[in-house]
Formats: structure tokens, sequence, C-alpha cells
């Protein structure tokens, strides 16, 4: 049953360790820049998140949140936040209760949604049909969704890349997936990394964060990529890079973290090796052919929690963890708190943005503002206890200038 105590002190914790955004709050709170604004938000409801939800309503919006995915929200502190704002989400949805939960923020007819996976802004754009000021996108696999709507010149507000922000995607998706998939796969598992064969699907900043992280655990890590750049990278880096139907055949434990779908199937979970458990980072639970597993087993049962035994009709065992969904999530308790600054600070940023320049925005997709990007930065040397160099004046000059050679 969830707890709303323990729902408060995981978000109190979270907020004692958020300098960047408490920084940002105590403005939000004299300026209320919010005021008169209903925010729609769909992210992975947990503490983190509620400090950024928080960081909102102190700023004057009226904050209807849910969850991004059936099996990421920490229960505790829904519980918890519901007194404080409309919250939608709990743990274990169906598919369903899902969208109904999107849908009831939805409801609210927000002016600005905060979005991580695109199936709140996916919503807008087909079953629901609303004026929004705009929006801002989490995660890299939301963001592919957006570009393809920009194309095909269908996109009906503008909306905001946080993802690519450099204070985002160096930070969240590098360090932050790589410690919590690894926070994520032990804590469901309770088995040793080290020593371990360990295939990673991917290799842009989650894979890498991933791949970092495993190598540092002692594992001996093979990477599987499609793009001709990033596998030379994984190379230079150190790494084995093999065609997944080579990799997996050593594989005791492969992670994926791609944005596409199907890249284990059928004929790879055929090759794979008995015992081997996969994993998967991706923002959808398509990564993993859950189909395709369950078609050549003949039993499946769970041993643990969020693990599921299938048994192939050859007697070979194989593990799936969190049913294919962001195990980091599902089995951990996602990024660490002071990546999840960096990463909420510019959510509530580029929020206020919105708010202020919306009718001089068109229907694209933008890359968060320079000055934000490099305003958290700043704000997060301060929090960190980190001195940087200055250019001087000459310095200045010189790379301002075109005639100066050797």
């Amino acid at each position: 049953m969830a707890s709303k105590v323990d729902g408060e002190q995981k978000i109190y914790w979270a907020e004692s360790r958020m300098g960047i955004i408490s920084k940002i709050r105590e403005r939000f709170s004299r300026e209320l820049p919010f005021k008169g604004i209903r925010v729609g938000m769909a992210l992975h409801l947990e503490a983190k998140t509620a400090v950024l939800a928080k960081t909102l309503k102190e700023g004057g919006a009226e904050v209807y949140i849910t969850s991004c995915n059936p099996l990421t929200t920490d229960d505790d502190v829904a519980v918890a936040l519901s007194d404080q704002l409309h919250v939608y989400a709990k743990r274990g949805q169906t598919r369903d209760e899902y969208y109904e939960s999107l849908n009831k923020v939805l409801d609210s007819e927000p002016n600005i949604i905060i979005d991580d996976g695109g199936d709140l802004t996916t919503l807008l754009h087909t079953e629901r049909k609303l004026e929004i000021m705009g929006g801002n996108e989490e995660t890299t696999t939301g963001v592919m969704r957006l570009k393809i709507m920009e194309r095909q010149g269908i996109l009906k507000f503008p909306m905001f890349d946080v993802n690519d922000a450099e204070m985002k995607h160096l930070f969240d998706n590098r360090y932050g997936t790589g410690q919590s998939t690894l926070d994520g796969i032990m804590s469901t598992t309770n088995i040793l990394i080290a020593g371990k064969n360990v295939v990673v699907a991917g290799y842009g900043w989650c894979g890498k964060g991933i791949a970092m992280r495993m190598k540092g655990m002692g594992a001996k890590v093979t990477v599987t990529e499609v793009d001709p750049v990033k596998a030379i990278e994984a190379h230079m880096d150190g790494f084995i890079v093999k065609k997944m139907e080579e990799a997996i055949k050593d594989a005791d434990i492969v992670v994926t973290a791609t944005g596409v779908r199907d890249i284990v199937r059928k004929e790879h979970f055929l090759k794979a090796k008995n015992g081997c458990i996969f994993a998967n980072s991706g923002h959808f639970d398509v990564e993993i052919n859950k189909n395709d597993l369950s078609s050549i087993s003949k039993e499946k049962k769970n041993v643990r929690k969020y693990v599921e035994e299938y048994i192939l009709k050859d007697g070979k065992k194989l593990y799936l963890l969190g049913e294919g969904r962001l195990i980091n999530l599902v089995g951990g308790q996602g990024h660490p708190v002071e990546i999840m600054d960096l990463s909420f600070s510019i959510q509530a940023l580029t929020a206020e943005y919105i708010v202020k320049n919306h009718s001089n925005l068109d229907k694209k997709v933008y890359p968060v503002p320079k000055e934000i990007d490099r305003g958290v930065a700043e704000i997060a040397l301060n929090i960190f206890g980190i001195e940087k160099d200055e250019l001087t004046e000459e310095q200045k000059e010189y790379i301002n200038s075109w005639n100066v050679g050797t």
C-alpha cells in the first residue's frame, strides 16, 4: 500500500539535493511567471518529478500530472503529491488506464504541456483538439516523434527539444542512464556485474553511459550499432563492436538503449545462451520483442519481482526484466537526484520561456535557448563549488578576429 509519509520523505530528500531548481523556485515564488497558467505533465512520476511540479506550482501554475509509462510511477510520491496537485497516476496501469490518465490531464485544457516520450503530444494531434501555447519534450524518443510531425507539416503548436540541451543530454542521458540502468538491473536481479559478458545495443548518449558504467563495474562489454560513426566511436572507446546475431551468443546480459523496435527478436533469442538476461533502457517496451519471445517459449513465470523466466521449447531459460520497460525506473529509482536537478531546471526555465514568448513562436520544434542552457550551467558551477577561468579581453578579441595568423 502506498505511504504518504514515505512519499513526503522521498520528495524532501530530493528537494534537499536539488540546489539548482531550488534557486529557480525562489525566483518563481516571487515573480509568479505561471500565474493563471495550467500545465499538463506526463513524466515518470517519482520524487524528482514532484520537485519540478511543485516548482511550477509555486510559480503560480495549476498543475495536472500523470506518468508517461504504466510501470514507472512511485505510488508513495503520487499519494504525497495529490494533496497539492491534480495527480492521475498509479503504478501498474493497464494500457486503457494509462491513456485514461493522459486524457484526464488534457481534460484540464492545459496552456502548456511537458511530455516525455510523446504520448501526450500525440493525443493532442489525434483524439484531442485543444489550443496549446507550446510544450517541452524530455526524451530522445519523443523528440524523434516530434521531428517526424514537423517534417510532415502536422505539428500544431511549438515544442521545445529539451532532450538535446547540453545540460540535459550530456549528463542525464549519459551519467543518469548509465548509473540508473545498473541500479535497476542490480536491484532487480541481485547478480554480480564483474566478469559478465554484457551487450549494449546502441551507442548514443544513453548507450555510452551504460557501456561506461558496465565496464567500470568489471563487465566485458560488447556494443552493437547501425550507425557507422557511432560504431567506430565505440571501437575507439575500447569496446568490442559486433552484430547482435554474433554478440548475443556469449552474452550474460543484454541491454537495449536505441529508441528503435525489435532490436532483440526471434533469431537472437534462439542464439542466446541459457540464462541470458534481457533489459531495456529505451523509452518504450518495443526494443525487446516480447511477442517473439513468447512464441518460442513453452512456459513463462515470475521468479522474482520484475523478473520473468521464459522456458523455450528446447528447455533453455531466458529472463526478461521489468516487462521490457525502462529498467532504471521499473526496477530502480530512476536517475540520480543531482542529474534530474539539471534536466528539470531546463524544463522549468523553458516552460517560463514559452509563457513569455509563445505569441512569437511558430509551429515547429525549437532548441532550448542558449541563455537557458548556459544559465543552468552557471548555477550548477556555483552549487557544485566549481570555479572556472574567464577569457581575457585580449583572448576575446583574438577569437573574434580573422586577420591574425602565424
